[in-house]
């Protein structure tokens, strides 16, 4: 073994540790609060949450049935994925840590990861990576290799954000991270810490902007040293603990260190345990437009972490695929169309932990409604509140600027029962309906009408907005309808 810089490595190394990936690295638009390629190209994240213990990516370790996970790779990259949020190990199981004992980077693990990459960049999905999983480190904690009883840095669980020696072991993991995978744009981004809440440091606050000044900047300090560039950075939050404590809006939407923002979208009577598919897009629309509030400089913001936890964990139900299917939907269009990049970032909650194929066609038909809306120069404003609606049967969520805009429609007054749950009544009548979107300079727009269900335009039309507000009358709906509006250049 060779030792550098207190870390403990394998001398082999795989081809994709020696070969960087082609895909180009993302950044943030110099004039929009979205993701662009380096080269310029819109860039949005469309995708989930994964584990590396899931049925889905399990046959990487120790290359089991890879063939199996490549499958599955090319099938969301032909369901339009284009994003996949990890955790470096997962704390579940005794046979995932990354490091065990502390320092000592686990070659199965080395492969596994390695594997992961070179397909993703085959692929062309990008992973959104966070390097522990401190859901199971917190709960398992007593078996954990960073716990001092078994030899780690950390005495107590409590002090990891305040611990000297884990701080050092956390850098340390980065730095083994980024030098191993970091060259490779099929790294979208780091989440430096997955759910950062004051229980990790005493109960208080105080110290999480100095935590992540720490690992920020060393990261930033390697890759710039390695690569001459630095990947995207973000620290996400449990967003109740926004409630609690008011004052992690600092670090979590202000810190000048942090790229975008994340925050993970788990309201207690609707997210997490639905009873019907629209209150739960409706507090989304409302999560959005606060996280919004909290970025007192323009920056991209999403949810990478949603699902009904309550009802699958706590209560140990699986939500039927119909309902859940619509449910999925009603979120991802109420979370793009609020301002937020992309559908959020579902928690699959299911048995298995997978998500259903009706999930994967919602995400292939949000990816076909992108197309239309330049990314790159949208600095959106959450009109959720603003929009004029002239039927009280629908729930509005809208975002833009003076020349673009993007609208949902969604029913909310007819309901069919599927068991004890509610989804939309297809059988209702259709309603007409009339709506007045603010902001929008003078001048034509085109106006294109997409069906969310079957990914495809149903219409366009163009409209000439003068003094008063862009009016548009809408087709009768049964369900609901996006809008895409777009300037036409004088």
């Amino acid at each position: 073994m060779e030792k550098l810089d207190n870390l403990i490595l394998p001398k082999e190394k795989t081809s994709l540790a020696e070969k960087p990936q082609t895909l180009p690295w993302i950044q943030v638009a110099p004039n929009a609060p979205y993701f662009i390629t380096e080269y310029g190209a819109n860039w949005t994240p469309i995708g989930q949450n994964d584990a590396i213990t899931w049925p889905e990516f399990a046959g990487l370790f120790r290359r089991k049935n890879i063939a199996a996970v490549e499958n599955h790779l090319a099938y969301l990259a032909e369901s339009e994925v284009t994003c996949l949020r990890f955790m470096l190990e997962y704390a579940q199981t005794e046979n995932r840590y990354l490091e065990r004992p502390a320092g000592k980077f686990q070659p199965n693990m080395i492969k596994l990861w390695d594997d992961l990459f070179a397909l993703c960049g085959k692929y062309g999905l990008r992973i959104l990576l966070t390097p522990y999983d401190t859901f199971w480190m917190w709960i398992r904690w007593k078996h954990h290799p960073y716990n001092k009883a078994n030899g780690g840095p950390c005495a107590r669980r409590s002090q990891w954000l305040l611990c000297p020696n884990t701080l050092q072991a956390i850098k340390n993991r980065l730095t083994f991270a980024t030098e191993r995978w970091g060259s490779s744009g099929a790294l979208f981004a780091w989440d430096l810490w997955n759910e950062i809440h004051p229980a990790h440091a005493e109960n208080n606050t105080e110290g999480f902007s100095h935590f992540v000044s720490e690992i920020s900047t060393h990261l930033r300090e390697m890759e710039m040293r390695l690569y001459g560039r630095t990947h995207l950075q973000t620290v996400s939050l449990f967003g109740p603990v926004l409630y609690e404590h008011p004052a992690v809006a600092d670090v979590i939407f202000r810190h000048p260190q942090l790229d975008f923002a994340t925050t993970h979208f788990y309201d207690a009577k609707t997210i997490n345990h639905p009873k019907d598919t629209v209150e739960s897009a409706i507090c989304t629309g409302a999560l959005v437009r606060e996280a919004l509030e909290h970025l007192q400089q323009p920056k991209p913001f999403f949810d990478s972490e949603h699902g009904p936890i309550h009802a699958f964990k706590d209560l140990h139900r699986t939500l039927p695929a119909q309902f859940d299917d619509e449910y999925f939907r009603h979120i991802q269009w109420a979370h793009l169309a609020s301002g937020a990049a992309g559908g959020g970032m579902r928690w699959p909650n299911r048995h298995p932990h997978t998500l259903t194929p009706g999930m994967r066609i919602a995400q292939q038909n949000v990816t076909g409604f992108l197309t239309y809306i330049n990314w790159s120069e949208l600095n959106r404003k959450n009109l959720n509140g603003e929009i004029q609606i002239s039927s009280p049967a629908f729930k509005g969520f809208a975002c833009g600027d003076d020349q673009q805009a993007i609208v949902w429609l969604l029913r909310k007054d007819k309901f069919s029962k599927l068991n004890k749950l509610k989804i939309l009544d297809r059988s209702a009548k259709p309603l007409p309906v009339t709506i007045i979107i603010p902001g929008l300079a003078t001048g034509k727009f085109r106006i294109y009408f997409w069906d969310t269900e079957k990914g495809k335009q149903i219409t366009e039309m163009v409209l000439e907005k003068k003094q008063e507000e862009l009016t548009v009358s809408i087709p009768p709906i049964v369900a609901d309808i996006a809008l895409a509006i777009i300037k036409i250049p004088d």
